[in-house]
């Protein structure tokens, strides 16, 4: 799948405070079409924080976000359409099997059309995992499902909280290649990670916090 080129996500002077603390202020960065962004910083630096402000799921002290040069309060359905977010938690059902799960998927937001959900949980790993409840998974196949949601969505903008936790060596790996396909093919990925992720084919940007 291809993204359009020109799709820009902008920091504007963010400011986020959180209780008595001044997490970061006056923080500016643009993140264009093909760019992989990675957000580091100490532990309660920001790094959840910033994600949450730039996915429009908390409310900026001061400044805001914008997509394609308008703020996303202003144009809310058109940036949810462009975005898939993974968080600490995976947003799976545990009742629900891994088909199921992706088939909800399908059903809730905008999906690609090339990919099934069973072949999508191939790619991730999890052939021969289908019809098993995902409460019966381990804590590294749940966060696979996760990602094979990734791999249905036509969101060209991705915002990733830790998303390799509980992944194995060969896990990471794959999903390194996953995220250097979506920034070849135009998209966008801002990810925070404690392990550190090496991109071959894509030149990553930096924020330090």
């Amino acid at each position: 799948m291809k993204y359009p080129r020109e799709n820009l996500l902008e920091s504007v002077e963010l400011c986020c405070v959180r209780g008595d603390n001044m997490l970061f202020e006056d923080l500016n960065f643009a993140i264009d079409a093909g760019d992989i962004c990675q957000v580091h910083g100490a532990n309660g630096a920001g790094k959840t924080s910033l994600l949450r402000l730039l996915c429009g799921l908390s409310i900026p002290e001061s400044g805001e976000v914008r997509w394609n040069g308008a703020a996303i309060d202003d144009q809310p359905d058109a940036f949810r359409s462009a975005l898939a977010y993974i968080g600490h938690h995976n947003g799976i059902k545990g009742e629900l099997n891994p088909k199921e799960n992706l088939e909800s998927t399908r059903a809730l937001m905008p999906c690609r059309d090339d990919i099934e959900p069973v072949a999508a949980l191939e790619r991730v790993g999890l052939y021969g995992y289908e019809d098993i409840p995902c409460r019966y998974l381990s804590a590294g196949q749940k966060r696979r499902v996760a990602i094979a949601r990734l791999l249905l969505s036509s969101a060209p903008l991705w915002i990733l909280d830790e998303p390799v936790t509980a992944l194995d060596v060969d896990g990471v790996r794959d999903f390194q290649l996953l995220l250097e396909a979506h920034a070849n093919a135009g998209g966008m990925v801002v990810i925070t990670s404690h392990q550190p992720l090496r991109f071959g084919s894509v030149d990553t940007r930096m924020i330090q916090l």
